[in-house]
């Protein structure tokens, strides 16, 4: 965190790959979509890098492993209704909670930050999940990746965090897992924390420009308070 700023009052926290470990689930519902086109399986490795940039590009980077641009157009809006219906189905049947993300939350209100959750997860699968996980009543907002016209790495989402909690992005930081987080957070102009265990599109975490690596969400509290203590 950058010496002189001002102190955070809020944090805009990702879902897959920050909070919970989803790819299990995605490889129930892509493989169930798959079956439908006669398409064999695929594994969790080929599935991981896949996840981070929304349902549409995730599907069509699985039929592209099989299929060429003119046959995934072609099935693109069977496969997404298949997928969308496969993945409600079993939503958070087999994702599990990532160390320290429900005392990591705690200690961020604790500190008296607002919070939201901010996700590039159809929003359809993203409430449901997080009440399933129970974490849901951490949030004040929740947007998922079409609940506004743009997506992340555009800063939009995170902007409108911002206005909602009428707070300047200098005193909002964003906890994610990805470039995608990062290049949000930047654009918007606020702070940016990653955590290294998720699913930064198979490239290491060290190459995200943050403004620093945290081992969980309990860290990036305590990283936090440090901060907010020399700060105004």
């Amino acid at each position: 965190m950058r010496a002189g700023a001002k102190a955070i009052r809020a944090a805009i926290i990702d879902l897959d790959g920050t909070m919970l470990h989803t790819v299990p689930d995605f490889e129930l519902a892509l493989n169930g979509m798959r079956s439908e086109f006669g398409l064999a399986p695929i594994t969790q490795d080929t599935i991981e890098p896949m996840v981070g940039k929304g349902s549409e590009k995730l599907i069509r980077d699985v039929l592209a492993l099989d299929f060429d641009a003119a046959r995934i157009e072609a099935v693109f809006i069977d496969a997404m209704a298949a997928y969308q219906r496969h993945y409600l189905a079993i939503n958070g049947e087999r994702s599990q909670l990532y160390p320290d993300v429900v005392e990591g939350l705690q200690a961020l209100k604790a500190l008296g930050l607002r919070l939201a959750c901010v996700t590039n997860k159809p929003i359809a699968f993203t409430t449901p999940l997080l009440a399933r996980k129970g974490l849901a009543p951490h949030f004040e907002i929740v947007y998922g990746g079409d609940s506004l016209p743009k997506k992340k790495p555009d800063p939009l989402p995170l902007l409108q965090v911002c206005r909602d909690f009428d707070l300047p992005p200098a005193q909002v930081v964003a906890i994610g897992d990805s470039s995608n987080d990062a290049e949000a957070a930047r654009a918007a102009g606020c702070f940016v924390l990653t955590v290294p265990y998720g699913y930064n599109h198979g490239r290491p975490v060290q190459t995200i420009n943050s403004d620093g690596i945290v081992n969980s969400l309990l860290d990036a509290a305590k990283l936090i308070s440090v901060h907010n203590s020399t700060s105004n």
